[in-house]
């Protein structure tokens, strides 16, 4: 295990700022203290499709197996097929805080549940499990969904009951599911060419979101409804519902959409692979060029984490609609600019990228903006 790695990274000779933000300005909270894991930390592939933070410890699931990240001690744990593991591929995780079960969909092998040390496995040819390419999988009360490219499966874990949804019972003009998440009592599929659906727990009936220009290469008429139909991933928090897609992202509060792009905020790029939700005014994106997060939505004030490859040091951008008002150096932040996935727990900011996994600590996180006083040139720590 290489210390160097599992140790808070330190942020160099001092912050530099690009930037300078006007007296009394309100601010974002930026993370500057980070730890990495990597292949040399004893994770099995460092191709990371799904993190999963669930108190002391970090779900991760990789390309070629899955890991256990103690949060104290820094230590990791994995589980290949030599172990058990029912699947190379671990696409998405989720965990029921009920029972401890930790639920994995499998890209290629289906579905899983790790419980007592031991995997039980669900395919196509054993279960009601619509397809075994799943992406993304998701906990809802004592239900389990699967997001798989022939449509979404759900698993009733007390009576072994499964319901299979796809074009003829819920409204998919296409069944290729990427993501699910459950909140607030709803689940969302983010799907792709079919927008995003919702369920409604409590009725059992479907809502659907699509963009409604009708247009496919391009968002026509801005804030009219999703950005794009080929969506990615769609979060429902504190009832507002968050969509990630291949061309932009954008936010519902129920009454109005907003539309965020590279171009006119502080997104990386708006090619984005999957999103976490933190609240209704915070989310946090995993593009191809790096992690973005708005972290005050209704001002549009992003901050964008990007690792410069020549230096191997990060800085953090943080941006009001176009215009960067500060950017702070961060020492080394992402493993890659290349982001897969995202999870956000308490103070902390999970990352998931195609060369490994970055922890960001939240040490002193408030949510919002804030003033707060000029930045002092500083060694270390990351304190604020």
């Amino acid at each position: 295990m290489r210390h160097a790695h599992l140790s808070i990274v330190l942020i160099g000779a001092a912050f530099c700022q690009a930037q300078t933000p006007p007296a009394n300005a309100k601010l974002p909270f930026v993370y500057t203290r980070w730890k990495q894991f990597t292949k040399a930390d004893g994770l099995p592939n460092e191709h990371i499709f799904a993190v999963k933070s669930d108190g002391p410890r970090i779900w991760v699931g990789t390309e070629g197996g899955l890991a256990l990240i103690d949060k104290k001690s820094g230590k990791v744990k994995s589980w290949t097929e030599k172990d058990g593991l029912p699947w190379r591929v671990v696409s998405g995780i989720d965990v029921n805080h009920k029972t401890g079960e930790v639920w994995l969909s499998l890209f290629g092998g289906g579905l899983a549940r790790f419980s007592g040390g031991r995997f039980d496995h669900w395919t196509q040819m054993n279960s009601g499990l619509v397809n075994d390419v799943a992406y993304g999988v998701a906990v809802e009360n004592d239900n389990v969904w699967v997001a798989t490219t022939a449509g979404a499966s759900r698993l009733n874990t007390v009576s072994g009951e499964w319901t299979v949804f796809t074009e003829k019972n819920a409204p998919m003009e296409e069944i290729w599911n990427y993501g699910v998440h459950y909140g607030d009592g709803k689940v969302h599929l983010a799907v792709w060419g079919s927008g995003v659906l919702e369920f409604d727990v409590a009725t059992s009936r479907w809502k659907d979101y699509l963009d409604p220009d009708g247009e496919m290469e391009i968002d026509l008429y801005r804030d009219d409804g999703i950005v794009h139909v080929i969506t990615t991933g769609a979060n429902y928090v504190d009832k507002v519902l968050w969509v990630s897609t291949y061309f932009g992202v954008c936010r519902y509060d129920g009454r109005n959409w907003r539309a965020f792009y590279n171009q006119d905020s502080g997104l990386p790029s708006d090619f984005n692979n999957n999103l976490r939700a933190r609240s209704g005014s915070e989310a946090w994106f995993a593009t191809d060029k790096g992690a973005g997060a708005v972290m005050d939505a209704a001002s549009n004030t992003w901050v964008a984490y990007t690792r410069d490859p020549l230096s191997n040091t990060g800085k953090a951008v943080v941006t009001r609609d176009k215009t960067v008002i500060e950017t702070v150096e961060t020492g080394l932040n992402l493993p890659h600019n290349y982001v897969v996935s995202m999870d956000v727990e308490g103070n902390d900011v999970f990352v998931g990228t195609s060369k490994g996994l970055a922890w960001g600590i939240g040490d002193g996180y408030y949510a919002g903006l804030r003033e707060r006083p000029k930045r002092m040139s500083r060694i270390g720590g990351g304190a604020r």
